[in-house]
């Protein structure tokens, strides 16, 4: 299995770290024909309306899309979230729209207001992941067949809706690699 990191933004090189260090093939997709080379998609953190529109600027957003509807499993932490949700709050920036969501950007807070938390994560009922919120969105709306994963301080963080996975929080900063194993037993099955 091959897993795609989107390179176009944000803190990609460190889901390339992760994945590596557990053992998976892992490549940065910057262009279409870098998508068609692999079997899973991580949409990293960063700045969603620069990561939307630098999709829409190389036909990416539609190749996605596309792969998503094949059944290519996705993952996207953070601005990756926001940037597979549906509705957006208050935002009419370039988005998937995949997930039946809606999202609210930065609900803790600016930037200097960032911390790290441990939190239920339901596929690992045996103690909590480590996340990291950075300017951190949430799900304000979670439609029909979207399985939520994760609640912190009463805050939705993390859902799965079938091939499709969203943190609000960053594992990839962390020792953790429970949530990107979980992803990659997503992908294989």
């Amino acid at each position: 299995m091959v897993v795609g990191v989107l390179a176009l933004q944000g803190d990609f090189a460190e889901h390339l770290a992760m994945l590596t260090r557990i053992g998976v093939e892992a490549r940065e997709v910057r262009k279409h024909r870098d998508l068609e080379s692999v079997d899973a998609l991580i949409i990293p953190g960063g700045e969603s309306t620069t990561i939307g529109k630098l999709m829409e600027r190389y036909a990416l957003d539609k190749a996605i899309r596309a792969r998503a509807e094949q059944g290519m499993p996705i993952y996207g932490t953070c601005a990756g979230m926001i940037v597979l949700a549906k509705v957006i709050e208050g935002s009419t920036q370039p988005r998937l729209g995949l997930m039946d969501i809606a999202v609210i950007r930065n609900a803790f807070g600016r930037q200097n207001e960032s911390f790290e938390a441990d939190i239920p994560f339901t596929p690992t009922p045996e103690r909590p992941v480590r996340g990291v919120f950075i300017r951190a969105p949430i799900v304000a709306q979670a439609g029909q067949g979207v399985e939520i994963l994760s609640e912190f301080e009463g805050k939705i963080v993390a859902v799965r809706q079938g091939n499709l996975l969203a943190t609000a929080f960053h594992p990839e900063l962390t020792d953790d690699e429970r949530v990107h194993r979980y992803f990659l037993e997503m992908a294989r099955d």
